[in-house]
């Protein structure tokens, strides 16, 4: 959802059945990124599971491409963080299975 009367470079994203974990995650690693001015999250009502999410780059950067890149950057982290798991606290018959 692009947020009224801008462009591109400011847009709120709605996440639906997402919460603060997620949210703050994926704050961090948008706001790793040295093109993105502003970045921040809301929960609109804690009866709702949904946030909204809002980026604001600088230049002429879509606010879509950091949000892509955060996201794939989370993905990594996280996979980095299950397969050490794996390696080093599972036992060696049950790596793999999650």
């Amino acid at each position: 959802v692009q947020a009224d009367g801008t462009d591109g470079n400011c847009v709120t994203f709605v996440l639906h059945d997402e919460d603060h974990t997620l949210g703050n995650s994926l704050r961090y690693m948008v706001m790793k990124n040295p093109d993105v001015e502003f970045c921040g999250y809301c929960i609109t009502h804690p009866s709702e599971s949904k946030i909204n999410f809002r980026i604001q780059t600088r230049g002429s950067l879509p606010a879509v491409e950091p949000f892509r890149k955060g996201l794939n950057d989370l993905m990594g982290v996280c996979q980095h963080v299950l397969n050490t798991f794996e390696v080093r606290l599972l036992p060696e018959e049950l790596r793999g299975l999650f």
